[in-house]
């Protein structure tokens, strides 16, 4: 485990040295801004949609009753919202979407030998590899986040606007009611770091991947699998920490 971390903390250093050629590194982000925000834009908004109706669904099956304000379902929405599903569910989604390609990418190069040819070349492979992925991921990740609790949000009105049980001006009520700026701080922090673990994380089993194409794969997956549990681990901390 000491081993694996070692070697996690250099390959970062590597990745953030001075580079070169600022020009090239400028092209790569752009290109992966592209391939990380743009590309995962459907999947993001499908299921955010989704994800907001069943959550104001649920919340006003449990908790309509005639000693609650029905504007209590918009409060409870926005908040869950905002702090978990929309940040949380979403990295996990796009661990999916986003690691998996990038350990497979740099897990190819690797098998292939093209991380040698650039290293032989005298260029910083780490550098040009890794590092516009996870600048892109702090990025692009947080603006799907942001998108993703606004669809959240407007899904929950189109529950309640095809639901009897709560009507559309209760739920823009509560969602106006009592909003603590605190939640959104707590989002932000949260897509800033699931973006860089997803990106770092499944960068660091590509660039370390050893054999032929099935190691591709299973690195690929150990990728996803390591990311996903740190996510839930830095889940559990930020919120310990700033709620």
């Amino acid at each position: 485990m000491f081993t694996s971390l070692g070697r996690y903390i250099l390959l970062l250093r590597l990745s953030f040295r001075k580079p070169e050629k600022f020009s090239v590194y400028w092209k790569e982000i752009m290109r992966e801004m592209v391939s990380q925000g743009i590309g995962s834009l459907g999947i993001i908004a499908i299921i955010s949609v989704f994800i907001g109706a069943v959550a104001a669904i649920q919340v006003a099956f449990q908790l309509i009753s005639p000693y609650i304000t029905k504007t209590v379902v918009g409060s409870i929405s926005r908040d869950s919202t905002i702090l978990e599903f929309s940040p949380t569910i979403s990295s996990l989604v796009l661990t999916g979407r986003i690691g998996s390609s990038i350990a497979s990418q740099i897990g190819t190069m690797r098998v292939t030998e093209q991380i040698d040819a650039l290293e032989i070349m005298g260029v910083n492979a780490p550098g040009y590899l890794i590092s516009p992925k996870i600048i892109a991921g702090i990025t692009m990740i947080p603006l799907l986040v942001i998108i993703s609790v606004i669809l959240g949000l407007s899904g929950g009105y189109v529950a309640c606007m095809m639901s009897r049980d709560v009507s559309t001006t209760d739920y823009v009520l509560g969602l106006r009611d009592g909003f603590n700026p605190v939640t959104v701080t707590v989002c932000a922090v949260k897509a800033v770091t699931f973006g860089f673990i997803i990106t770092s994380v499944c960068a660091y089993f590509g660039f370390y991947t050893s054999g032929g194409s099935l190691e591709v794969g299973q690195s690929a997956t150990k990728g996803v699998v390591f990311s996903c549990i740190w996510i839930l681990f830095a889940d559990l901390v930020i919120s310990s920490l700033l709620l």
